[in-house]
């Protein structure tokens, strides 16, 4: 589904989820979005889209490896080319999926890539992670920095040594991934 389908799939299942918070068990204030690589761009947006429609509040963001840049031209996009799990081509690929012959151009709407917006102020709490051998660290440790900037709060972690998909091997770098996101 081309954008903004995708997003606004994810914030009826949020609106859907706070309307359902006492029959699903859930305490309403402490609704956090979650996702890892293009879910966690999806979780990203779907954030920013809860701020502008004032609701569901949120409690935090947790982006794992999120894919947030559709232009794919930092340093470590360029360092990792053809290296490892997940490089430029897939990224492409995944990129013009969601948005067409727009892909990298100056007209993608900025919730389709949320590194493209402007103002980060007033987004919940983020905690975003990334290795540092993978093509979305630079777009990460830059978003990060953009949310500090703008008086938010971000924790962010570049895991020595770890690689796209870093998480799913059970391994040192994966269980100190997991246990500092939290149970």
């Amino acid at each position: 589904t081309p954008h903004p389908g995708p997003v606004e799939d994810c914030y009826a299942g949020l609106l859907w989820t706070a309307d359902h918070v006492a029959e699903l068990g859930i305490d309403p204030a402490r609704i956090i979005v979650v996702g890892a690589s293009t879910n966690g761009g999806l979780a990203a947006a779907l954030a920013m889209r809860a701020g502008d429609r004032s609701g569901p509040a949120l409690l935090a963001q947790l982006l794992m490896y999120p894919m947030l840049d559709d232009r794919n031209d930092t340093p470590s996009a360029h360092q990792m080319a053809g290296l490892g799990v997940w490089t430029a081509p897939p990224t492409r690929r995944g990129w013009s999926a969601l948005l067409g012959d727009s892909r990298g151009t100056d007209i993608v709407p900025p919730y389709a890539a949320p590194a493209r917006v402007t103002d980060l102020s007033g987004l919940p709490p983020a905690f975003l992670d990334v290795g540092p051998a993978e093509t979305f660290r630079d777009e990460v440790v830059t978003y990060a920095s953009r949310i500090w900037q703008a008086g938010g709060h971000a924790e962010l972690y570049v895991w020595a040594g770890a690689f796209y998909g870093f998480d799913l091997p059970p391994d040192a770098v994966s269980q100190d991934a997991c246990a500092a996101r939290g149970p």
